[in-house]
């Protein structure tokens, strides 16, 4: 009996899709910008899938009034809402946020513009949708641009089902966790170089194949681990930097897919980058140290029954990504 919850407890935290779709990474962004003396342009983006975007509103500072009427209009997958504002006096120390956000389970990120002063970003959550601007001596030292873009890349390997199975399917075929640290950290290096890429303009793949293909690259680790025998090295096991490598050139036009949907602070984009792919490489550790966690208490309990509870995870991953690979294909 405690062989088989062991073996159900592995396969479950190996394999549950889960009840978001993959690569569900849909943070708002708002930009307050000063454009005279006493106007300033507000302009937030939602995903338009999300209640947010559909219902939301934005909090304006005490000291402001809407000046015309707003304008909403749809860009790719978002809803974009454009609006003037006239205010008195300073903005420090006002609040400013997203109403709705609380019901939501994404981040916003908040830039602030003043002309004569300089640029304060802040990060609102669902448990702090609305913030104050903090006045010049209350102003962090540390950027919230590198605080909310390392948080993004561990939210996105976490709950990016697609990347998180990826990195589940390297814990289960290789021996070692600093086998497996090794060649995640070469899956690193290649998603971000295209992940850099395509996000200067320098790469460019359509995203519907990309996406079919990374669920492609889940199927043949899933066929590897269940094809792997003892005193066999497969393909993946005799070269696992390399394949990590070319897989992750891949993963990184499908981080780049979800990073448009966020968008990238123009004047921090190197910043926002290195600490997004930071986040990423953090998330995928925590996975690693995780499985391998799983793994050692499977094989303490029961010797006999890791290979069971490997063949039942690897069987579970590849009926998903087959799933995956055929609706992406389709859609």
């Amino acid at each position: 009996m405690i062989r088989l919850l062991a073996i159900i407890m592995l396969v479950a935290a190996f394999a549950w899709p889960g009840s978001a779709a993959a690569d569900e990474l849909r943070p708002a962004y708002v930009e307050l910008t000063q454009t005279s003396a006493t106007n300033w342009s507000l302009l937030w983006k939602a995903s338009a899938n999300s209640r947010l975007g559909r219902s939301g509103e934005a909090v304006i500072p005490e000291n402001c009034v809407l000046i015309g009427q707003r304008e909403r209009r749809f860009a790719a997958t978002n809803i974009l809402t454009q609006s003037e504002l006239k205010c008195t006096g300073s903005l420090d120390g006002q609040s400013i946020g997203l109403a709705g956000l609380e019901l939501s389970s994404t981040d916003a990120l908040v830039r602030v513009a003043p002309r004569d002063a300089a640029m304060q970003t802040l990060r609102l959550t669902p448990d702090q949708p609305v913030a104050k601007i903090p006045s010049g001596q209350d102003r962090p030292q540390i950027s919230n641009v590198a605080t909310t873009y390392t948080l993004l890349g561990i939210e996105h390997i976490l709950e990016g089902l697609d990347h998180l199975l990826f990195v589940l399917a390297l814990v289960l075929l290789l021996k070692g966790g600093w086998l497996v640290a090794q060649t995640v950290t070469a899956f690193t290096i290649a998603h971000s170089l295209t992940l850099v890429g395509t996000t200067l303009g320098y790469l460019s793949l359509p995203q519907q194949p990309v996406e079919a293909v990374i669920a492609l690259s889940i199927v043949f680790l899933a066929v590897e681990i269940a094809k792997a025998r003892s005193g066999e090295r497969r393909l993946s096991e005799r070269f696992p930097w390399v394949v990590a490598f070319l897989f992750g050139l891949l993963h990184g036009f499908g981080f780049a897919g979800a990073l448009a949907e966020i968008g990238l602070p123009q004047d921090d984009v190197p910043l926002a980058l290195l600490t997004f792919n930071v986040g990423v490489e953090i998330g995928q550790l925590l996975i690693v140290a995780s499985g391998l966690a799983l793994l050692a208490l499977i094989r303490r309990i029961s010797e006999p029954g890791l290979r069971p509870a490997k063949l039942m995870a690897a069987y579970g991953i590849g009926i998903i990504s087959t799933y995956w690979f055929i609706e992406r294909m389709i859609a």
